[in-house]
């Protein structure tokens, strides 16, 4: 089978995304996988390799995703070649070394198959790019998607959000009936070309308290939530709600459910990360290439001791190349279809 290519950024280089990716590639045996291309600084990867004391990986220095090799952990140089990491210290130029490796890859993202981003600190890249509010909608921005969805996805659990990166108090501005129209059938595609499911089931959360309580806390549910589910629904896709939020997770209804959505970032976070935290993984649905996250920020705290978890950011890493594999196994599966009555002739040769 193919090796999907699979692009790295370093992510902020005072939190622990160098060094999960040190701790991952150590093993070669993940070479059998993929052929790794990583974003970021020489001097960041050497520095961190000496503080954790491995042998390996060894980097093999390019300038082109086209030049990548396999069974080597090929790195593009990024950002300021005098930066030395400070593991734990938030800062403005850990912010623009972060976001120097991001811009890169992007750039590069045609030549590759798929993106892992590891953890950046929003608040420090947005020191020197105004306006950056995270990963999703910073790629759903430079590759021009029409629709796109942050997902978090688990062996169990998919929970995306209608809404992402912004102000409780500014929901109102965001939630519209068709926008819901458009998320939904967004989650629709991707449950089916990117996780295999024939006929997905998708349960929708209510923005209010128990789910608005029938116009008494809130009328969110009856004039936009409801009569999205039903415009799918008279599409013959499986969507129901809207579920009131702390019983659904609560109550283990989401196991009833393909994929779950959420209206706003902490409402389908907080139920997530408490059943998924570790083995959590951030999928952005709805851009031309495969992108996965590990379910947790830089973690200054852990920064450079060699304690941070790696099954988050390992299961990114094994999700993305699965996310491809299945990709490319639908358009196989789907390419130039035979009518119905031509699929009839070759099941059971007859003629009609």
């Amino acid at each position: 089978m193919t090796k999907v290519k699979l692009a790295i950024s370093q992510g902020d280089p005072n939190g622990i995304g160098m060094e999960l990716i040190l701790r991952l590639f150590a093993d070669a045996s993940v070479h059998k996988y993929c052929i790794p291309v990583l974003y970021g600084s020489v001097k960041t990867f050497v520095h961190y390799k000496k503080m954790l004391g491995l042998e390996e990986p060894r980097y093999h220095l390019i300038h082109s995703a086209d030049e990548a090799v396999e069974n080597k952990l090929n790195l593009i140089p990024c950002g300021d070649d005098e930066f030395v990491p400070e593991p734990g210290t938030p800062s403005g130029a850990a912010g623009a070394m972060a976001f120097a490796a991001l811009e890169k890859m992007v750039s590069e993202a045609h030549k590759v198959d798929a993106l892992l981003t590891a953890p950046l600190d929003k608040s420090t890249v947005a020191e020197s790019v105004p306006g950056f509010t995270g990963h999703t909608g910073y790629l759903a921005a430079e590759m021009g998607a029409a629709s796109h969805a942050m997902m978090l996805v688990s062996e169990d659990l998919r929970v995306a959000l209608a809404t992402e990166h912004i102000p409780v108090t500014e929901l109102g501005k965001h939630l519209n009936t068709d926008s819901l129209v458009a998320k939904l059938e967004l989650m629709q595609t991707a449950l089916k070309e990117d996780f295999g499911l024939t006929k997905p089931r998708i349960a929708v959360l209510g923005l209010n308290p128990h789910a608005g309580d029938n116009g008494l806390l809130g009328k969110e549910e009856q004039s936009i939530i409801k009569p999205a589910i039903q415009t799918l629904f008279d599409r013959g896709r499986l969507v129901y709600g809207p579920y009131s939020a702390d019983a659904f997770f609560g109550g283990g209804q989401y196991k009833a459910f393909d994929a779950v959505l959420a209206m706003y970032h902490d409402q389908g976070l907080v139920g997530f990360k408490t059943l998924a935290f570790h083995e959590g993984v951030n999928v952005t649905v709805g851009l031309p290439v495969v992108r996965t996250s590990p379910d947790h920020g830089t973690a200054y705290d852990l920064a450079g001791k060699n304690q941070a978890s790696l099954e988050s950011f390992q299961s990114a890493f094994f999700e993305a190349i699965h996310l491809v594999r299945r990709r490319l196994q639908f358009a196989e599966d789907y390419d130039n279809p035979l009518p119905f009555a031509e699929l009839r002739r070759e099941r059971f040769r007859i003629d009609f």
